[in-house]
């Protein structure tokens, strides 16, 4: 959603790399290595975290049988995941459910 593959495609290479393999394991049916439920964001949110030269998580939401949908992708750099970037996943989910809910 939104500009995240952009943003997953700007990473570093190692981390490009793992996030990749993390989605693949997703879209297969299997749970990524490295994962924590962000229910601040919205029921089913999950968020992979992967340790590359830094720290970079992407949250996504895969409760949907014909997808999985990045909401967003981003490096951390704090301990704290950012309210800027917990209020962008919530805009994209919302976007997603429209997307799949139309009234």
């Amino acid at each position: 959603m939104g500009s995240s593959l952009e943003a997953v495609r700007a990473f570093p290479a190692m981390a490009r790399k793992r996030v990749g393999y993390e989605l693949y394991l997703l879209e297969q049916g299997f749970d990524p290595s490295d994962w924590k439920p962000i229910p601040s964001v919205g029921p089913g949110v999950r968020e992979i975290r992967v340790q590359a030269g830094g720290a970079f998580r992407v949250l996504y939401v895969a409760r949907f049988a014909e997808a999985v949908y990045v909401l967003h992708a981003f490096e951390k750099r704090t301990r704290k995941t950012r309210q800027a970037d917990i209020q962008l996943a919530k805009k994209r989910l919302s976007q997603v459910m429209r997307l799949l809910h139309p009234r």
